[in-house]
């Protein structure tokens, strides 16, 4: 919420957007939010049709005359639509929105294209599941927008495009192209890769296994749904960052398969010792809430499986003036409850539990740190 009122766009006149897919729909929805005039074109002529009918926008004419573009197409071929983009519109200011920023930089540089009015950039949101039918206007609220600027780039034209990651909720940050790529391959690519190489492990494991599953497996595997056609082009275009970290981890990885090769040998057991502290070190840099590298006292709630009992649980918490500071909720297979973890403040842990079990309220575990 800002002084000018929670729908005054700080973007005005017409934003033009090539690709109508998740990211490009999502932008689109929540710009018309706004209420600002938002224009669509896909090469696909039904992914066009089915964002402009869920209301992303509304189709481009031969009259438009945009000051935003934002080009949300496939990594392959951002530069080709980038370099068509400012030639048809020279005018306009021009960013894109792939998850890789040097490779098409360097593309463009190379063809002597004029990118004096393009800012590549890159909000760092997403879903498993693409395309205009999963767009959502509240995609990019409270995520990380990166915006790559060099020395040349106008302050006009800066503002313009920290002003479309203002208005969609988002917070804008400056980065090199070279540092983007090195930081997403380290926090979204090599995750990507090794949720699948785990997940992968499932694909001829016994059923009895899998029905063990509980939260901790599915938490380290969610983004193994991603679409693999997407991400070959990601993983190739940002490749040398990726293949450092992973040379990186399978040396870790040996590291610790050597010691469990040998636990009773000296050394192994502080090996594995060290590699599970080393990971608590890195989730404690993760930010938290509100960007906080804050850790939370957590409570696990045994929760039955019937309508109403969530709204109940937070209903009481409510009265107890116990805020929520994070939310899990694990469906135990075959039986007819799930365990609800709540994060809160460390503070008021112990009023939790005690105002919690006075209400009827199983607690299954808790934790403080």
């Amino acid at each position: 919420m800002t002084d000018e009122g929670p729908l005054t766009p700080r973007v005005t006149g017409t934003v033009r957007i090539v690709g109508a897919g998740l990211l490009g729909a999502s932008v689109g929805h929540a710009l018309r939010a706004r209420g600002a005039d938002v224009v669509l074109e896909d090469a696909s002529p039904s992914q066009l049709r089915l964002a402009i009918d869920y209301g992303a926008g509304r189709a481009a004419t031969a009259d438009d005359a945009p000051t935003l573009i934002v080009v949300a197409v496939p990594p392959d071929v951002v530069a080709d639509v980038v370099e068509r983009e400012l030639r048809a519109f020279p005018d306009a200011v021009v960013t894109d929105v792939a998850s890789v920023k040097l490779e098409p930089l360097r593309e463009l540089v190379e063809r002597g294209v004029n990118l004096t009015h393009y800012i590549g950039s890159h909000p760092l949101a997403g879903r498993e599941r693409g395309g205009a039918i999963s767009a959502r206007a509240d995609l990019f609220i409270g995520r990380p927008w990166v915006v790559c600027r060099d020395g040349k780039t106008p302050a006009s034209d800066l503002a313009l495009v920290e002003a479309l990651a203002l208005d969609l909720g988002a917070t804008p940050i400056e980065m090199t192209p070279e540092d983007h790529d090195r930081s997403v391959a380290l926090v979204s690519h090599v995750p990507q890769l090794v949720a699948s190489l785990l997940a992968g492990q499932f694909a001829d494991a016994p059923d009895g296994s899998l029905r063990l599953a509980g939260q901790g497996v599915r938490d380290t595997t969610r983004i193994a749904a991603s679409a693999p056609e997407l991400w070959v082009q990601i993983l190739a275009a940002n490749a040398a960052p990726v293949v450092d970290i992973l040379d990186a981890l399978s040396q870790d990885l040996a590291a610790v398969a050597d010691a469990l090769r040998a636990p009773e040998a000296v050394g192994a057991r502080r090996e594995v010792a060290d590699t599970i502290r080393r990971g608590n070190e890195g989730v404690e840099r993760l930010p938290g809430k509100h960007g906080q590298n804050r850790r939370f006292a957590s409570l696990v709630v045994m929760v039955d499986d019937t309508a109403g009992q969530l709204g109940r649980l937070f209903g009481d918490l409510g009265a107890l003036a116990v805020n929520v500071e994070d939310f899990r909720l694990e469906h135990s297979p075959g039986a007819p409850f799930g365990l609800a973890e709540i994060a809160v403040a460390p503070a008021v842990l112990r009023d939790a539990i005690t105002g919690l079990e006075e209400r009827g309220w199983k607690i299954a575990s808790t934790t403080n740190d």
